[in-house]
């Protein structure tokens, strides 16, 4: 049986295998990264040293950065699905790292929020939306021109102010969150969605097991949070004031866009919002609630004939 050195000596002495290896060298070497990373560490790197990596220099340009090569997580063309790699020095070598790529820490920060909040959960064909499976009568074009430009120029740290969609039961109101929340996703930018009814029935349960501080945590902070069909939900003092309130609060300091769907128009949500369930009548409170909700994001009427009986 022939030695590995002896074939590799046999190899190295083909003038094909040659050619291939000094054109795959050269086009390693002239990688954009890699050549970044070389001139970064100029001082610290020799040519022995890239020749002795220049496997793993090789094994790096061939793979998807930043997600760019990927159609989705499942689709990830890498070594290790979701990880893309980092160029590192390591005892006197170059080395490939692996860490979490964009679309694995999104997967991983749902599958944590949908664990942890459980009224995440929201019909299949809202989840399934899209701006082509958009349905867009005439009393839909602005709602959904205006859900465009949200999706095309939105950048994370700026101030952009979300929708709030009003409209009749049916419309097509969620289905148009559904859809920019595909959209973001697409870009790689997380969103949630939250059926508020829902929502706050688990809170109160929350108190119980000691996560309710968590669960808000979590609302506050989320980069685009879509509050589905607020005003269905029998609204306690207590939801609007110590949910509700503290999560739209920090989300209006911090400028994070929210978008709301409801039945009700801003003038009817803030008169559903007076009254307790125990009848009391809470204006300031309700208006207050409503500055929030004024400041975070922009009236927009959906209209239309009633989606699900057109099914």
């Amino acid at each position: 049986m022939e030695r590995i050195n002896q074939t590799l000596k046999r190899l190295a002495s083909n003038e094909n295998f040659q050619k291939r290896y000094e054109k795959m060298r050269k086009n390693t070497l002239s990688h954009p990264d890699v050549t970044a990373f070389l001139a970064q560490h100029q001082n610290e790197i020799t040519e022995d040293m890239i020749g002795k990596s220049l496997g793993k220099l090789f094994e790096y340009t061939n793979q998807s950065k930043e997600c760019n090569r990927c159609p989705s997580l499942e689709g990830c063309v890498n070594i290790m699905q979701g990880y893309h790699p980092e160029l590192v020095l390591q005892r006197n070598s170059i080395d490939v790292r692996y860490e979490r790529c964009p679309s694995k820490v999104m997967a991983d920060e749902k599958s944590k929020n949908e664990k942890l909040i459980r009224s995440l959960y929201v019909p299949r064909e809202i989840l399934e939306a899209s701006f082509e499976s958009l349905k867009i009568a005439s009393g839909k074009i602005d709602a959904a021109d205006k859900a465009a430009s949200f999706v095309m120029n939105y950048q994370r740290g700026q101030k952009q102010k979300g929708l709030y969609l009003y409209g009749k039961f049916g419309v097509g109101k969620s289905f148009l969150l559904g859809a920019i929340a595909n959209e973001l996703a697409k870009k790689r930018i997380s969103s949630m969605i939250v059926y508020v009814p829902e929502l706050l029935r688990e809170m109160k349960s929350s108190i119980a097991d000691s996560t309710l501080n968590e669960k808000i945590e979590t609302l506050k902070r989320e980069p685009v949070l879509m509050l589905d069909d607020i005003g269905a939900e029998a609204m306690s003092s207590w939801t609007r004031d110590e949910v509700m309130g503290p999560i739209l609060q920090f989300r209006m300091l911090e400028n994070l866009p929210t978008f709301f769907s409801s039945n009700f128009d801003f003038q009817g949500l803030e008169h559903h919002l007076t009254y307790s369930q125990r009848g009391e009548e809470e204006k300031m409170k309700a208006r207050r609630m409503m500055e929030r909700i004024r400041y975070l994001s922009e009236p927009v009427l959906v209209d239309g004939p009633n989606q699900r009986d057109l099914i």
